[in-house]
């Protein structure tokens, strides 16, 4: 099983499927099943029954789980490759995540 390399708050491009092209901001990750969802992309139409919240119910539009292999790190508006690395002292067990061309920390 590969690692996740991206994570909630992160940036994303969708790089294939229906989605392609769009980006958006990473709600949340589910590990276990290597799915993103990202704010605006994917979006699904559920139907809901009545209750304290909605109390008419009805088909709502939400976002919709994405493979995180469909989804790149978005960097200064291009996407980029992430690599993370930990500090060299075990002390400090803080993965940064770099991009793989510049080498720089990447922003997020």
């Amino acid at each position: 099983m590969s690692k996740i390399k991206l994570k909630k708050g992160d940036t994303v491009k969708v790089i294939s499927g229906e989605a392609r092209g769009q980006q958006g901001k990473i709600i949340a990750v589910d590990t276990k099943k290597l799915r993103a969802i990202v704010e605006g992309v994917n979006m699904i139409s559920k139907s809901e029954k009545p209750n304290a919240k909605n109390t008419n119910g009805g088909i709502v539009k939400k976002e919709g789980a994405i493979h995180i292999s469909n989804l790149m790190f978005l960097e200064g508006g291009k996407t980029v490759r992430v690599s993370k690395k930990s500090n060299e002292k075990p002390a400090e067990k803080e993965k940064k995540a770099s991009s793989k061309k510049t080498k720089e920390e990447a922003v997020k």
